[in-house]
């Protein structure tokens, strides 16, 4: 899994909290979507690999639970850090 890895709750677009089968379903609607050999655009693959990835990780439970603990670990450290992360991934892009 790379290091710039979106979070992988936000790729599969489900909730932190979401069940195991919340999560298996919106894996298997977004990997039939963005599926290179179904999906034409250029970033299909990526987002595809993507999507995979975060399903791998989100349906282990000990690795889902590792990733959580890290997680909250990073907000409740460094809380500013965090702050701008999601400034810059959901609202970047909105003229002030």
């Amino acid at each position: 899994m790379s290091k710039t890895m979106r979070d992988p709750y936000d790729t599969l677009g489900v909730a932190s909290n979401a069940t195991v089968e919340e999560i298996k379903q919106s894996f298997r609607r977004n990997a039939a979507f963005y599926h290179p050999d179904r999906n034409p655009s250029l970033d299909a693959a990526e987002r595809f690999r993507e999507i995979k990835d975060a399903y791998t990780l989100l349906s282990d439970e000990t690795r889902r639970e590792a990733f959580d603990q890290k997680r909250q670990k990073q907000l409740l450290d460094d809380p500013d850090a965090v702050a701008r992360t999601i400034w810059r991934t959901y609202l970047g892009g909105i003229p002030a």
